[in-house]
């Protein structure tokens, strides 16, 4: 009996470890600062996507402030361990090619202002795509990291 639970433990600790140091089904853990940091900028960017009807020049020194933080958070995440997807959507959200927040900044640069009805619609994809990131760095889980990887998936 002795044995037979000396061997149970073994073959559990056994693939534990085999799980354990898989890659595939590794995912950072739960990071407090990426969590509230990620708040911060899709709180700053919300207010600064409300004002794209004012000229971008008036919110220039704002909008610089917003991508110095988003390019801080990107170095972080980059050198995280088993923080791929996390990493590629903070690149897809500061990629001016992309239609996400850099993409709309980009663009309002270049019109001067834009319309509401423009800013509304992008306003909208652009909170989306934080609240997914959000999302898998609260919870971690399956359908998050799918969710999270569509998106960015769909804008590659």
């Amino acid at each position: 009996m002795k044995h037979l639970k000396l061997k149970h433990l073994l073959f559990f600790i056994t693939i534990s470890f085999v799980f354990s140091s898989c890659n595939s089904t590794r995912t950072a853990l739960f990071d407090q600062y990426s969590y509230e940091k990620t708040i911060e900028l899709k709180v700053e960017a919300d207010k600064l996507i409300s004002k794209a009807t004012t000229p971008y020049s008036a919110n220039q020194e704002e909008i610089e402030k917003l991508f110095l933080n988003v390019e801080k958070l990107v170095e972080y995440e980059k050198n995280k361990p088993n923080n791929e997807i996390t990493f590629e959507m903070l690149k897809m959200l500061n990629d001016k090619d992309k239609n996400l927040l850099a993409g709309f900044f980009k663009h309002w640069h270049t019109k001067g202002v834009v319309s509401k009805s423009f800013l509304e619609e992008s306003k909208k994809q652009i909170l989306s795509a934080f609240d997914l990131l959000i999302q898998y760095e609260i919870k971690k889980d399956k359908q998050s990291k799918e969710e999270l990887l569509d998106l960015i998936n769909l804008n590659t």
